[in-house]
């Protein structure tokens, strides 16, 4: 009994010398750092005012002014081909000749007949002058003679079909077929495209569907150069596409460049708004929520929450319509460790 009650007093001894220690001390957190209500630091920016302008960037294809493909009308053998691919030719070149000589053949024997069937309504005209025929006679080989002319002209129509001609000045694209092939209307023959003037096409949210209007001037660069090319606005789509939300539209490059070259990519440079005094704080500085956008204000060592509107922006500001004047400081560094009424010193002011 006196070795357990002599344990008890040793045990009691030590815990009273552990607590009087830990007095001494501080307790456990002043060990370890600061004190648990030390401020919190945190970098700052002064509301101010500053030209302000919100560009987007969005991807780009370049087009021909106008491509199609070439096909022929009615089916044939070809007997003649001129397609220098990739050259330019002029609206009009024979590009391909089918085989005509039954049609040419044809057409000879109608106006044959036609000169025949032209004489007799001469001589039956002076007749009927005499009374020696009745206007019916005469009437019927006047029919002959214009149905021969219809039929001739009907023929040179199917003749004009064995040429296929370039429908504008283009570039020949390459060649689908050779000398000597029969062909149909389902067979390619090659393209053409103009490409003397090109276009370009590139889709834009749709929040920003209301300024693409026509002629509006925008900007674009292409890998490889560092040069910038200009473009005015020729047309959008009548509708905004439903999986993407977005608008097409459609503009036409100014001047010509053999860096251009139809179906290159281009970055596009749109830009869409400008305010010589905006009233702007850093991008992080804002605080996004479920119904609103708000900033910590920073007041007199303490920090309070400010339900702010934006505007337009950039890579690095944006810009304030409402809820903050000139001269306010905002926080814009720990914002995820401040509360409201946190103890705050500033480390840094922009």
């Amino acid at each position: 009994m006196k070795g357990k009650s002599r344990l008890a007093v040793l045990l009691l001894f030590a815990f009273a010398i552990a607590c009087k220690e830990e007095k001494k001390n501080g307790g456990g957190s002043a060990a370890t750092g600061a004190p648990r209500n030390a401020p919190l630091q945190v970098e700052a920016f002064i509301v101010k005012t500053q030209s302000l302008s919100e560009n987007l960037e969005v991807p780009g294809t370049l087009l021909p002014f106008e491509q199609t493909e070439i096909r022929p009308e009615i089916s044939g053998r070809i007997v003649k081909l001129n397609i220098p691919e990739g050259s330019f030719v002029k609206q009009g070149t024979v590009l391909v000749k089918l085989f005509d000589e039954d049609l040419q053949a044809q057409l000879k024997k109608l106006q044959v007949q036609l000169q025949i069937n032209a004489k007799t309504a001469e001589r039956q005209k002076e007749l009927l002058s005499i009374g020696g025929i009745s206007q019916q006679e005469y009437d019927l080989s006047e029919l002959a003679v214009n149905n021969l002319k219809a039929d001739i002209d009907l023929v040179k129509v199917s003749i004009s079909k064995t040429e296929i001609r370039a429908p504008f000045d283009g570039r020949i694209g390459l060649k689908a077929i050779s000398d000597g092939a029969y062909i149909s209307p389902t067979n390619l023959i090659t393209t053409i495209s103009q490409v003397a003037q090109l276009k370009m096409e590139f889709s834009v949210p749709e929040k920003y569907s209301d300024i693409m209007r026509k002629g509006r001037m925008v900007t674009f660069t292409i890998a490889g150069t560092p040069k910038t090319f200009n473009a005015s606005i020729l047309a959008t789509e009548s509708a905004i596409e439903a999986n993407t939300r977005t608008l097409k539209v459609r503009t036409i490059v100014k001047g010509s460049d053999p860096l251009l070259v139809p179906g290159a990519f281009a970055k596009v440079g749109l830009k869409l708004d400008e305010n010589d005094k905006a009233l702007i704080i850093p991008t992080q500085a804002i605080i996004p929520q479920a119904r609103n956008k708000r900033v910590a204000l920073y007041s007199n060592g303490a920090v309070k929450y400010q339900v702010v509107t934006t505007g337009i922006r950039d890579s690095s500001y944006v810009q304030i319509t409402d809820g903050l004047k000139l001269g306010d400081t905002v926080i814009t560094t720990g914002l995820l460790a401040i509360r409201p009424e946190s103890k705050i010193k500033l480390t840094k002011v922009q």
